[in-house]
């Protein structure tokens, strides 16, 4: 939670920061909105994280009794293609390259003691396990762009929606276990669907943009390879991203 709030802090500093440069009295960038095509680039914070649908009666599963998630923070670097469509809409292509690693425990009853006993064992008070769900993802969005008129001479509100076809380049699926194992492996591809907002400040020489977007995958990554996914029905990525855009 603390986490979390001090992001959000951090991005409303940095954006009234910047949009302090927009000038309000005086329009800037009267030529931009005319031209057909525009780039740039984007960084962003990124919040991992997992939707999952587990069996009804885990204690089914060999002394399983719970299954959870946590979200994980991670980073994306994308270029921005964006191409005017009318007055009020764009499209937007912004390959990126993400970075993250979700992460999810098993609540498992001792067969010895009739503790249940978290594995992997939590990272704060124990040694880091050697097997994780570290993602190097290559997203490809295509979004919609509907945006304001201006406001204050040089600031637009805007709602984007769209999806993205995303491949983890370094997916587990088909790793052997180690001493450590490996939980859960996951599958290199998914489809996803995205919709957010942000605002655009138009800046003396460019334009910068802050969005806040969300994905929610369409499809199970889960790979059925270990014994583990049997008390899964399917597991379905979603991700929070905060992005900052200059064009």
């Amino acid at each position: 939670m603390n986490r979390t709030r001090n992001t959000v802090l951090t991005v409303l500093f940095l954006c009234l920061s910047i949009s302090s440069f927009a000038q309000f009295g005086v329009p800037n960038l009267l030529k931009y909105d005319k031209k057909r095509l525009h780039f740039g680039f984007a960084f962003g914070y990124n919040l991992f994280d997992f939707s999952i649908s587990s069996k009804p009666n885990l204690a089914d599963y060999d002394s399983l009794m719970a299954i959870n998630t946590r979200a994980i923070s991670g980073a994306s670097l994308g270029i921005v293609t964006n191409l005017r469509l009318g007055k009020y809409f764009d499209l937007r292509f912004i390959p990126s390259l993400s970075f993250g690693a979700p992460y999810m425990r098993y609540g498992i009853r001792s067969s010895e003691t009739g503790n249940i006993y978290w594995y992997p064992p939590n990272h704060r008070t124990d040694p880091p396990q050697p097997d994780n769900l570290d993602a190097v993802c290559i997203d490809l969005p295509i979004l919609f762009k509907y945006k304001s008129s201006r406001m204050l001479n040089n600031i637009r509100a805007y709602v984007i929606t769209g999806g993205q076809a995303s491949f983890n380049v370094i997916s587990n699926k088909g790793k052997k276990s180690s001493g450590a194992g490996v939980i859960l492996q996951l599958r290199r591809f998914d489809i996803q669907a995205q919709a957010g907002f942000g605002f655009d400040f138009y800046c003396t020489y460019f334009k910068f943009s802050t969005e806040v977007k969300m994905s929610f995958g369409l499809i199970n990554v889960l790979a059925k390879e270990n014994k583990y996914v049997n008390s899964i029905n399917w597991l379905r990525a979603k991700n929070l991203q905060i992005s900052f855009i200059f064009e």
